[in-house]
């Protein structure tokens, strides 16, 4: 996934103690406006959610070996060309950009950049109050279908901070998990640093994924109120609400932050996953290189891994249609199948294989 240049990090700091515990379109297709509408207000708005903000979470730019994730293209205004047979992934770095139109499938980036960001035009917001704005809309209205992809997918960001960044403990790093959570009881723990005490949760595995489950059950609240949002202004097009309505990929990179500790960061994206299953979603999947996916999670390739293993793969790295194709070959990752694929383009471009 392609992002923008630089690296963003947001830290939530505290000062004290941390004392917390698919559609068939007929007809035309509709059109996709650019940039804000006059106002730039109108139509229910889409804010993220209060509270305190993750710790270094995956920065906007790619990970080495490819050329940066999904939701990557150049964007830009003026028409772009669509397809009828392959797929486009769109994210942040387009808000506001004309999109492909016809699109085979679409898959659309839930977040900002970070774990705990949302994507400014995911659905209507301050900045783009208009339901054509909106990316979640552009794949449900201008998808065709008829290839093995879902019309409209979607993925997420993912990282696993730990508790603490630059000697100051991350906002919401949990300090207790949920009764399901499999590796136990998040507990807390003192960490002293640059002469002040703090009260974190552990850096544990089951803390680990409390947060990634926190995260994606996040993305599941940010999703239903980006459709709502939507279908409050055009029913056309409804667009679903429920995340069991869509297959979701994690966007895994070691541009983003992880722990040394290749376990808590598996713990960190089976507990994203487990968020998804626990909303009705079927299908998760991964997007990622070997040599990403290898150094972040130790392999994942055999039963042991739990829900990660035989995930389906989303490979990038090509830069023409013909080596997509050629991708499709490659060994999985997770020990599941690859069953997309993307190059660069305009945009990123997605191949189903």
């Amino acid at each position: 996934m392609r992002r923008n240049s630089g690296v963003r990090i947001r830290v939530s700091l505290v000062a004290g103690p941390l004392l917390v515990g698919v559609l068939v379109v007929g007809g035309s297709v509709p059109a996709f406006a650019l940039g804000p509408g006059p106002g730039g207000a109108g139509g229910p708005g889409l804010a993220p959610a209060a509270g305190p903000a993750a710790g270094p979470g995956p920065a906007p730019a790619g990970g080495p070996g490819h050329h940066g994730g999904p939701g990557g293209g150049g964007g830009g205004g003026g028409s772009v060309g669509g397809s009828t047979t392959t797929g486009f992934d769109v994210s942040y770095p387009q808000c506001g950009t004309a999109l492909p139109s016809p699109t085979a499938f679409g898959i659309v980036g839930v977040n900002g950049g970070l774990a705990n960001d949302l994507n400014s035009c995911l659905g209507p917001s301050s900045s783009y109050p208009n339901y054509t704005q909106s990316e979640l809309y552009w794949a449900v209205a201008a998808s065709v279908g008829g290839t093995s992809q879902p019309k409209t997918s979607l993925y997420v960001n993912t990282a696993d901070p730990g508790n603490m960044y630059d000697g100051k403990p991350i906002g919401d790093w949990p300090t207790t998990s949920i009764s399901t959570d499999p590796y136990g009881i998040c507990k807390t723990v003192t960490v002293t640093s640059r002469g002040h005490s703090y009260t974190v949760g552990e850096n544990s595995n089951a803390c680990a994924w409390q947060y990634g489950y926190n995260k994606a059950a996040q993305d599941v609240v940010w999703l239903s109120s980006a459709a709502s949002a939507i279908n409050s202004q055009e029913s056309s097009f409804p667009v679903p609400a429920t995340a069991a309505s869509y297959p979701w990929w994690l966007d895994v990179e070691t541009a983003n932050t992880w722990q040394s500790d290749t376990a808590m960061n598996v713990a960190d994206l089976q507990g994203m996953v487990a968020a998804f299953e626990a909303a009705g979603v079927v299908t998760v999947g991964a997007y990622s290189t070997s040599s990403q996916w290898d150094s972040i999670t130790g392999g994942t390739d055999t039963s042991s891994a739990g829900s990660l293993f035989g995930m389906p793969d989303w490979i990038p790295g090509a830069t023409s249609e013909t080596q997509a194709m050629s991708n499709c070959s490659v060994p999985a990752f997770t020990g599941g199948s690859v069953t997309v694929t993307q190059w660069t383009g305009t945009i990123d471009n997605d191949y189903p294989c």
